[in-house]
C-alpha cells in the first residue's frame, strides 16, 4: 500500500493504528496535513479551539499544564506513533492542556471537516471510542499512582511506563528512558531533591543506573518489586 511510505515505523507498528482496517488507515493518513514543529513550538495551547485530530509521525511532544506557582505539571511524553486530541474534537470543547515539541517533530493533523467525515464510518467511530478508552485507562493509572502509592513506588511505576513509551504502552520495554530528572520530577509532581533521593535508592538496589540525560533500567524485575513499596 503506497500510503504507508508516508508514515513512520513507529506509526506503522502502533497498536491502535494497526487495529484499524486498512481502508481506515489509508483514509486517516490521506486526509491528514503534515505539520513540522521545532523544539519549544506549540502544537496547541490549553483553551484553544480544537481544529484537528493529531498523530505524531516522528519526534517527541509533551502534554502539560501550568500549576498555580507557574511550574509545569507534565502529564505525558507523547512519542512517535501516537494519535491524540480526539476528546476535544468529539465534544467540541477547548483543549484541556498544552502540547509542545520537545524535539523537532512531524505531526499528522486531521482537520475538523475531514475528521467529521471520517466519523461517519462505524469502523472509525469504534476506533475513536477504543482510543478514548486507552487514554482514560492511562489517566486512571496516573490518578491511582498519585493517591494510592508511595513516592518510591510512583517513581518505579513511572519509569516502567516510560520504558514502554508512556502513553504508547509498547509490549516490549526498552532499557533506556531518555528523560531528564527535572522532567521526571515534574511528571510525578515532586521536587527534584526528593526524586534524586529515590533514584539513588533504586540505583543502590541495582534496579537502575543514572546516566547523563537518561536513566538506564538495569533490572526490570527489581524495579517492579518496588511498585508496592510501603
Amino acid at each position: 500500500m503506497a500510503f504507508m511510505t508516508d508514515t513512520s515505523e513507529e506509526m506503522r507498528t502502533n497498536q491502535w493504528f494497526c487495529s484499524l482496517p486498512a481502508v481506515e488507515q489509508e483514509a486517516l493518513v490521506q486526509r491528514s496535513e503534515l505539520m513540522t514543529l521545532q523544539p519549544g513550538e506549540y502544537l496547541f495551547r490549553r483553551g484553544d479551539t480544537p481544529t484537528g485530530f493529531c498523530g505524531l509521525k516522528n519526534g517527541r511532544l509533551k502534554a502539560f499544564t501550568l500549576r498555580e506557582d507557574g511550574k509545569e505539571a507534565i502529564l505525558a511524553v507523547i512519542e512517535a506513533g501516537n494519535w491524540f486530541g480526539q476528546t476535544s474534537m468529539t465534544v467540541r470543547q477547548p483543549r484541556a492542556r498544552d502540547v509542545v515539541a520537545i524535539e523537532r517533530s512531524t505531526v499528522f493533523v486531521v482537520r475538523t471537516p475531514a475528521f467529521d467525515e471520517l466519523m461517519q464510518s462505524q469502523a472509525f467511530l469504534r476506533a475513536i471510542a477504543e482510543l478514548q478508552s486507552i487514554h482514560m485507562n492511562w489517566l486512571y493509572r496516573m490518578v491511582e499512582d498519585a493517591t494510592l502509592h508511595s513516592t518510591r513506588a510512583r517513581v518505579a511505576r513511572r519509569l516502567l511506563l516510560l520504558a514502554s513509551g508512556d502513553v504508547t504502552a509498547w509490549p516490549q520495554s526498552r532499557q533506556d528512558v531518555s528523560v531528564s530528572q527535572d522532567t521526571l520530577a515534574m511528571m510525578l509532581g515532586i521536587t527534584r531533591q526528593t526524586l534524586s533521593l529515590e533514584l539513588k535508592a533504586l540505583a543502590e538496589k541495582g534496579a537502575i543506573a543514572l546516566r547523563y540525560g537518561r536513566i538506564e533500567i538495569c533490572s526490570k524485575d527489581i524495579l517492579s518489586s518496588f511498585q508496592d513499596y510501603p
